[in-house]
Parts: C-alpha cells; sequence; structure tokens
C-alpha cells in the first residue's frame, strides 16, 4: 500500500484521517504524515492496511494502470 492508495481507500470509506487513525490505533499525526508521503515503519504500514481490509477495501497491484483500490463485494 502507498500514500495515495491509503488516501483513495480512506475516501472510499468516508473516513477522514482521524477516523483511520482510531480504528488502527495510530495517531493522526501518523496517517498524516504517511499520505504525505513520509516513510513509516512497515508494521505501521501493515496494521494501517489490515484495517482497510477489514473495512472491505481491496488493494489492486500496479497492473499497467498503476495500483488502485476498490471495495470488496459483500456476499
Amino acid at each position: 500500500m502507498n500514500a495515495v492508495q491509503c488516501k483513495m481507500a480512506r475516501v472510499a470509506l468516508g473516513w477522514g484521517t482521524r477516523d483511520l487513525a482510531r480504528n488502527t490505533g495510530v495517531s493522526p499525526d501518523t496517517v498524516a504524515r504517511f499520505e504525505r508521503g513520509e516513510q513509516l515503519k512497515d508494521s505501521t504500514v501493515a496494521a494501517l492496511r489490515v484495517t482497510f481490509e477489514a473495512a472491505g477495501i481491496e488493494f489492486i497491484p500496479e497492473n499497467g494502470g498503476g495500483p488502485g483500490v476498490r471495495l470488496a463485494k459483500r456476499p
């Protein structure tokens, strides 16, 4: 997950930086730093990703059209 995917996933869920921070257990400043492109610990990025995936986000790898996100289909 990169900074742009983080921002796209957050917007797809209708979350602000504080919502993501609260759901992940990190500070809002940490989320803002990541979305600005600053380097975070791998464990912090992994925690953000797990939070998004639990909320129904699927991360799309770069496949010629660039990386992205989408909402997972619900059964």
